[in-house]
């Protein structure tokens, strides 16, 4: 399906309502919007857009277009399309918007296809598959590079993709390979690591809307049962915080020792996938990497396991041999799908391994979104203009950037920080002084 489909009136206007309901949690991108509105710093520019199709990143487009910007939105995940948030942007908003939850894998990529023949400047990414099609079947849409103090973006003439970002981990994961092997023809800047993404839309993000789709999708009681985390990266920090909160007992699995040992220190039980299996009643993926649990690991869990991923793509889970151990499978509840197994046992799949909390729930609160996707309006803003000339390869966000948002953060949460005074910030910067 593609934007022209959604032309139900009632589903866009639900839409619209639910887009307002996050829109009044999300003062920092209001801020930068109700400048843009002035400013228009993306006059004439064109930006194509492959992010989970919620309410957040409605408002995120809205700020686009509100900048001068003109924008084309597909799905990043098949099943994280809210569908009257799309019925909402196609119809009410004018924005071309390509997703429909549940579309298949062909539907998926002629989607992200579609989002292209805008014939883009900029890329806006959430797991690199935009950026990945963008390179195999559509290279000459991309810029030539420009030189570094070369005049920006705006004042150019020349067309074609000359420079994105990118959302999430995975997408960053996957783009350092790209860059590595010589095969990432533009730079991009890698927005999941501004400390104002990662360490609350990660964290608290997916840590709160991880277990808010399992317990949606379940209804099954959390205290005293063994709830074991795939990874200890900002995401599975998040979840297992929560989850212990929620009072469970939190066993984690990580292969990286010093994430292994702050998570110890954290009060987790630390242990490998072989020795979580037979005792978790919750499984929860979050390491970006493929067959974290497995076939030897299915094998081992109790009767009636949870598994879910909440890692961006869905081959966290290997579902296929789960498939090859099983009898037969059901759906148990909605979106829930229960395998048996030979010995009688069942174990139950939550989404099809996709991201739980967006193919189960709704995704992040708007407000921690808010940070997320300042920090993408605000870093288009810096490629337009000074950031322009960049090399290919993934950037960081400028730390001006990044203390941009915290500052707006603080600032609609009604807090202030300390200012040093001139003596102390005299002091920091000479090696002489000590003790008086």
């Amino acid at each position: 399906m593609t934007d022209g489909h959604f032309r139900d009136p009632k589903l866009a206007s639900e839409g619209k309502r639910r887009i307002a309901w996050a829109w009044a949690d999300m003062p920092v991108l209001r801020s930068i919007k109700d400048t843009w509105s002035e400013t228009k710093p993306l006059e004439g520019l064109k930006v194509a857009a492959c992010l989970h199709v919620t309410t957040e990143t409605a408002n995120l487009l809205l700020a686009l277009k509100e900048g001068g910007a003109e924008v084309a939105l597909c799905a990043s995940n098949p099943l994280s399309t809210q569908d009257d948030v799309a019925a909402a942007l196609s119809l009410s908003y004018g924005i071309p918007t390509f997703a429909v939850r549940g579309e298949d894998k062909n539907t998926y990529y002629q989607h992200i296809r579609s989002v292209l023949e805008i014939s883009p400047d900029f890329t806006m990414d959430d797991g690199a598959d935009l950026v990945s099609a963008l390179h195999q079947e559509s290279p000459g849409l991309i810029a030539a590079p420009t030189t570094p103090g070369a005049p920006g973006a705006r004042a150019s003439n020349t067309r074609g993709v000359r420079a994105g970002t990118e959302e999430t981990t995975t997408g960053t994961i996957r783009l350092r390979a790209m860059a590595a092997d010589g095969a990432l023809r533009y730079p991009i800047v890698a927005v999941n690591d501004a400390r104002t993404k990662h360490w609350f839309d990660n964290r608290y993000g997916t840590g709160q809307s991880t277990i808010d789709g399992l317990l949606r999708a379940t209804n099954r009681l959390l205290a005293g049962s063994v709830f074991v985390v795939a990874g200890y990266g900002w995401v599975g920090r998040g979840i297992a915080a929560r989850a212990a909160g929620m009072g469970a007992r939190v066993v984690v699995v990580e292969a990286d020792p010093l994430r292994a040992l702050e998570a110890a220190m954290d009060g987790f039980q630390v242990t490998d996938m072989n020795g979580a299996a037979p005792a978790g009643d919750f499984f929860v993926t979050a390491t970006g990497n493929t067959s974290v649990i497995d076939a030897e690991h299915f094998t081992q869990m109790k009767d009636g396991a949870i598994l879910a991923n909440a890692g961006h793509f869905n081959v966290e889970l290997n579902l296929p041999a789960l498939a090859s151990l099983s009898t037969g499978k059901r759906e148990a509840r909605q979106g829930v799908v229960e395998y048996a197994l030979a010995d009688g046992r069942r174990l139950y799949v939550i989404a099809e391994g996709r991201l739980v909390n967006l193919a189960a729930a709704e995704g992040h609160p708007a407000a921690v979104m808010d940070m997320s996707f300042a920090n993408q309006a605000l870093v288009l803003e810096w490629l337009t203009g000074e950031g322009s000339g960049l090399p290919p390869g993934v950037h960081p966000v400028p730390g001006a950037i990044d203390r941009r948002v915290a500052e707006l953060k603080l600032a609609s949460l009604g807090m202030r920080v300390q200012k040093l005074t001139d003596r102390q910030e005299r002091y920091l910067r000479s090696w002489q002084e000590g003790t008086e």
